[in-house]
C-alpha cells in the first residue's frame, strides 16, 4: 500500500534538518524513540493480556465439558490469574489514652499558673 523506501527516508530526514536545524532534530528524534517505545511497550502488554484472556477461555470451556484444567494448558506455561500479593493487615485504632483521674490537681495558688492569667 503505502512503502517508504531508504531514499524517500533520506529525504525525510534532511527536509527535517533544513527546517528544524541541527540544534532541534536529535531532541526530536529521541522523544520520536520515547514515544515508539512507549507505544510498542503499550502493544506488547495488550497482546499479553489478550492471550492471558484466551487462555482463560479455553480453559473455562475445556473444563465445562468435563477435560481437566491441566490437560488444555500445555506444559511448562504460566499461570493464567497469578495469585493476588499478599496485603498487609490495617493497623488496629488505637485506644485513647485515659488519664488518671485519682491524681491531684495543680492548686489554684500555683505561681507558674497565675503568672500566665495576669
Amino acid at each position: 500500500m503505502f512503502e517508504v523506501g531508504f531514499t524517500e527516508i533520506i529525504l525525510i530526514l534532511g527536509l527535517a534538518l533544513l527546517v528544524l536545524g541541527p540544534e532541534k532534530l536529535p531532541k526530536l528524534a529521541a522523544q520520536i524513540g520515547r514515544w515508539t517505545g512507549r507505544a510498542k511497550s503499550m502493544a506488547r502488554q495488550l497482546r499479553a493480556q489478550l492471550d492471558q484472556e484466551v487462555n482463560f477461555q479455553e480453559q473455562r470451556t475445556a473444563h465445562g465439558k468435563g477435560e481437566s484444567a491441566a490437560k488444555a494448558e500445555p506444559a511448562g506455561s504460566p499461570p493464567v490469574w497469578p495469585p493476588p500479593e499478599p496485603v498487609a493487615p490495617a493497623p488496629e485504632p488505637t485506644a485513647p489514652v485515659e488519664t488518671d483521674s485519682s491524681a491531684p490537681a495543680a492548686p489554684a495558688d500555683d505561681p507558674v499558673l497565675k503568672s500566665g492569667n495576669e
